[in-house]
């Protein structure tokens, strides 16, 4: 196997797609609250602006 710098290669590529997925996942979930957010900044910024 490929050795760059002392690291596995594959082993790095692994964790990538380990961690890009866990961060999907992530976003996946918050997608639900994203309405929820976008209210409450404008209602924030409605209520700070003359």
């Amino acid at each position: 196997m490929a050795r760059v710098a002392g690291r596995n290669v594959a082993i790095s590529w692994i964790a990538g797609v380990l961690c890009t997925g866990v961060v999907g996942a992530l976003i996946w979930f918050a997608i639900p609250i994203l309405p929820a957010v976008a209210s409450f900044v404008g209602d924030t910024l409605r209520s700070t602006l003359p």
